[in-house]
């Protein structure tokens, strides 16, 4: 049988309209059932578009011009979001983003879990879907002899400058935009990828939402940096809000932000945050939260899920400095928290002390490794939560999770696509999956975080 053309070809223009969204927030628009992906279109809208990448099942276009505009296009406050890779769907309106959010959930529970009828709710968004962030970390360049600072392109290493970020913190805003003109004014010169040279590779500042307390890391690939000490006076000049300035090292070629060494070479090593009523020491390394306000309803859904009462024993498998472990702890018998980076489960540890917790034990290890362990020790846990990385969960931890036999699990993930595909081993393993809750931590990207619920099936 001869092989059927695509009805279109590269560097075609054509008349399309828009009728559905893909995950990423592009819009759908279909040719006789051949479907063609354009970024920044919405559904409803006509538009002509340019043809400029043509697979066997499918095309990419450029939208040319709008002949008819969703009610949904709403112009986007940041002057660099159409080139900036930072956001996706600036575009489209708050409404629009959340109902978006939800049919990507909805459609991977239904594709990849094949659980249609488990109830994905409403997604919790916020009041307010700006300046949220309360961590930046933009890469530092040198442009027409001019110190830059901004993030990628989508898809490459090109630095969109920039001078503000509508997602971020206003403090944090106006600290990386300062050092990057101390930096330029003092002549430090920044990061060449291409040829390996340069001083400073990445700022990265950190925000306490409740507490308004700063910390700047200036990622070096070198160990000295010139002009250290008049570098580390302005920068504490910024803000009377910063409380430290970190080193870190990363002398490798690497795209990885943040090298394995870091030193404080000006006043604290964390910073304070809140979460409830909770505090948080943050380092540098630390893994928390982006989107505190969002963070504890998340965890309040967290908590509603794995229905505690005061008896129970509970383990999560991912508990990084013990945020979810300690608010779990005020309401169970015992927490049992395992991280695999030592450092995390010494801040677990710290964090624990300053909240006065004392039913709280922190772990370091592989997850799949010490479950084992503990299950030959007779330990039996009521509840197991989980939040692991986009990557989702390992096979062998679902099974060493299933082997415990918890009655719940509350798995709170940052990918639904691997999600789906975890919640069909619990589901061979016996375990019911009873709801998901999408919660909107990132407003203005395509990423969603969702809480769901397993219960064992006897």
């Amino acid at each position: 049988m001869a092989k059927q053309a695509a009805p279109v070809q590269k560097n075609d223009y054509i008349d399309l309209t828009f009728v559905d969204l893909t995950h990423e927030g592009n819009g759908v628009g279909k040719i006789d059932g051949y479907p063609v992906f354009v970024p920044y279109g919405l559904p409803g809208e006509k538009a002509k578009v340019k043809i400029v990448k043509v697979k066997k099942n499918l095309a990419f276009g450029k939208l040319v011009e709008l002949i008819e505009e969703s009610e949904d296009r709403i112009e986007p406050p940041c002057d660099v979001f159409y080139k900036c890779g930072g956001c996706q769907i600036q575009h489209m309106t708050y409404e629009r983003q959340l109902k978006m959010k939800q049919k990507q959930v909805q459609d991977v529970m239904h594709k990849i879990a094949h659980m249609p009828d488990v109830p994905v709710h409403p997604v919790i968004g916020m009041e307010d879907p700006w300046r949220y962030r309360n961590k930046i970390q933009v890469p530092v360049g040198k442009r027409d002899g001019k110190v830059i600072t901004g993030f990628y392109q989508q898809r490459s290493h090109h630095i969109i400058d920039m001078d503000t970020c509508p997602v971020l913190n206003e403090g944090a805003d106006e600290v990386f935009r300062e050092i990057r003109d101390i930096i330029d004014e003092l002549g430090i010169e920044p990061y060449d990828e291409e040829n390996h040279r340069g001083v400073i590779r990445h700022i990265v500042v950190r925000e306490g939402y409740h507490t308004g307390e700063l910390m700047v890391v200036l990622v070096t690939r070198t160990k000295d940096i010139p002009k250290k000490n008049e570098l580390i006076e302005r920068i504490r000049n910024i803000n009377p809000n910063i409380k430290g300035v970190v080193q870190n090292l990363n002398p490798n070629r690497t795209s990885v932000i943040m090298g394995k060494e870091s030193k404080t070479i000006w006043g604290e090593d964390v910073i304070i945050d809140k979460i409830g009523d909770l505090e948080f020491a943050i380092s540098a390394h630390s893994f928390y939260q982006v989107n505190p306000e969002q963070t504890e309803k998340l965890y309040q859904k967290a908590l509603d899920f794995a229905k505690l009462s005061g008896s129970e024993t509970v383990i999560d498998a991912y508990c990084g400095i013990g945020s979810i472990s300690l608010f779990l702890a005020q309401h169970a018998k015992k927490v049992y928290g395992v991280e695999v980076v030592p450092q995390a489960v010494d801040n677990a540890k710290d964090n624990a002390k300053r909240n006065h917790i004392d039913n709280a034990e922190f772990y370091v290890g592989q997850a799949e490794k010490v479950m084992p362990w503990w299950r030959s020790q007779g330990l039996r846990p009521d509840v197991i939560v989980v939040d692991p990385p986009r990557k989702g969960l390992e096979e062998e931890l679902i099974q060493a999770m299933i082997d415990m036999k918890p009655d719940r699990i509350v798995y709170v993930s940052c990918n639904p696509s691997t999600l789906a595909r975890d919640l069909k081993q619990f589901a061979d393993g016996g375990y019911v999956t009873k709801q998901v809750q999408p919660v909107d931590m990132f407003p203005q990207s395509s990423h969603i975080e969702s809480v769901t619920e397993l219960v064992w099936q006897v």
